[in-house]
């Protein structure tokens, strides 16, 4: 049966690929192969399954925007600081101009910049939460992301809420030079006034987090928790082989790697991380766990105007 779907699977893109080199209309996608295990998956069972793969459990990269209406209670919802935009100071030249690149950027993930913020509820607890967009820009770092981000943790001191930052990124983004890289003190500092004020931060990590997030406020959560298999670390392990001149164990920079080290508190499937989530913050906060049948439905089935509304119009607006 499997042998099968490869096959439908290989004909069906040989098919796509005739019509569009025929220019003719295009064709919809009705699977995604698994990177893990290469088994065909039909992207509404997919979808359904929170994109974890139902024949070997691998978690596919999904958006900021899928992230919450999976973390997040149906219900109200707010939006915050997606109108800003990233300039250029340094007038930054690699293969392209740094101004350049933003622009691909805003086109190919539909946001202004790499992390999306919210207000919103977990199991009926008022949250500030927020989620890198891993399609802009490798979820970099820059002024913006550290802005906004700064931005919830302040919001989230001012409003007595739990913030939840959920982190997938590349690191800081290096075309802003050194504003890129004040972004970690930026954003530790406003965690740190949050935490005093008593208030609980839980850190999500996916694959993958590394560089500056990963060396900042990812790993200052009250309560750490991670995909299975993520990457998370510092520099990348081959930097490190050459830097140290070792070979590092095969599982090294993964969940469950530092799970064992003592660096993440639980590793936790996607389909239970809001129950996770929820479940930790009515206990921070002095509140019974939710029994199962009062647990209100996530936003998964909503259509969520309020993620949309504005961006799509402040991108026609914005300038490169």
């Amino acid at each position: 049966m499997a042998n099968q779907g490869r096959r439908w699977f290989e004909q069906r893109k040989e098919f796509v690929a005739h019509k569009r080199s025929e220019g003719g209309a295009e064709v919809p996608d009705l699977f995604t192969r698994c990177p893990a295990c290469h088994e065909p998956l039909f992207n509404e069972v997919l979808a359904a399954n929170g994109h974890v793969c139902t024949m070997c459990g691998h978690h596919l990269r999904i958006d900021a925007t899928t992230r919450i209406k999976l973390l997040c209670d149906a219900g109200p919802l707010e939006v915050h600081d997606d109108h800003l935009l990233s300039v250029d100071p340094l007038h930054f030249v690699d293969s392209k101009p740094y101004g350049q690149r933003v622009a691909a950027s805003r086109k190919k993930a539909g946001c202004n910049d790499a992390f999306l913020a919210v207000s919103s509820h977990i199991h009926q607890v008022p949250v500030e939460i927020g989620s890198f967009e891993f399609a802009f820009m490798g979820g970099s770092m820059g002024s913006v992301v550290g802005e906004t981000i700064t931005r919830l943790f302040e919001r989230a001191a001012e409003r007595e809420r739990p913030a939840i930052v959920v982190s997938a990124s590349g690191g800081a983004r290096m075309q802003e030079g050194v504003l890129s890289l004040m972004q970690m003190a930026k954003t530790c500092a406003a965690l740190a006034r949050l935490q005093d004020r008593g208030l609980p931060y839980i850190s999500v990590l996916t694959h993958p987090t590394t560089g500056g997030v990963a060396a900042s406020f990812a790993m200052l959560g009250d309560i750490i928790l991670a995909e299975p298999e993520a990457l998370i670390g510092f520099a990348g392990p081959r930097v490190i082989e050459q830097t140290i001149g070792q070979q590092l164990p095969d599982d090294f920079q993964t969940s469950e790697y530092l799970l064992d080290h003592g660096m993440v508190d639980r590793i936790v499937r996607r389909g239970d991380m809001r129950d996770e989530i929820g479940i930790l913050l009515r206990q921070f906060l002095g509140l019974p766990a939710l029994p199962r049948a009062q647990r209100p439905a996530n936003r998964a089935s909503d259509d969520d105007p309020a993620l949309r509304e504005g961006t799509d119009a402040k991108l026609e607006g914005s300038s490169p």
